[in-house]
């Protein structure tokens, strides 16, 4: 049990430290992690189903698991990273952020400057650029699959902020589809004030809790 204790211990460690190497690519760094993750799900479960044999079963484990964590989550492909790097020029000094997610998603968090006024749920001028450029890169990339979730600041109760925010998903899921995306491609949600990222009893607080985040998924097949 000593040994496979160490061994456990040695394969995430050295997992997390791939990881964490500067000269990795994101996707590289994500399927460490997964490993990792993995290994040490996978010699748990070895370990437990053992008989006489358990190192070797925790060996197996450790390995099974590596592999299934490596490949978790969805696919960050050559594509997503093209669809990230344009969604990043053109969202650029407008206060959109983009990033990659931990599971491999693209997502796009869109501040209430640009998307929303308190209480509505009308697209803003400035946020129409972006999400045309956005129902571009989502017409190259048919394949992918998208998650729109609306939010909002506490002002109100939530019978006025819930349907709120799931109206400002559903607004932001009509303006791309207008401009070709396919319906079937879109899931909405809205999480009304139950996810604030800043304080609601600051004007500024209230102004980045009013937001929409949008979410790309390419599905591994």
């Amino acid at each position: 049990m000593h040994k496979i204790k160490i061994a456990i211990t040695a394969l995430t460690a050295g997992a997390f430290g791939l990881s964490g190497c500067s000269n990795m690519t994101e996707t590289q760094r994500d399927t460490s992690t997964g490993a990792a993750v993995g290994a040490v799900a996978g010699a748990l479960l070895g370990t437990a189903t053992a008989g006489k044999n358990k190192g070797k079963s925790a060996a197996t484990g450790a390995a099974l698991g590596a592999a299934i964590g490596a490949g978790s989550g969805y696919l960050w492909s050559r594509h997503m990273q093209e669809q990230k790097a344009a969604m990043e020029q053109a969202t650029q000094g407008t206060g959109v952020s983009v990033s990659q997610t931990a599971d491999n998603q693209l997502k796009l968090d869109i501040p209430s400057d640009i998307s929303f006024d308190s209480g509505r749920y009308d697209i803003k001028p400035n946020l129409r650029p972006i999400l045309d450029r956005f129902a571009s890169t989502l017409n190259q990339n048919p394949v992918t699959m998208v998650t729109i979730i609306g939010h909002t600041d506490s002002s109100g109760s939530d019978a006025v902020n819930n349907p709120l925010s799931v109206n400002r998903a559903s607004a932001t899921r009509d303006y791309l589809v207008a401009r070709g995306v396919a319906m079937h491609r879109i899931s909405i949600d809205g999480r009304g004030s139950r996810e604030p990222v800043a304080d609601n009893n600051t004007p500024a607080g209230r102004a980045k809790n009013r937001r929409v985040e949008i979410f790309v998924a390419e599905p591994q097949i």
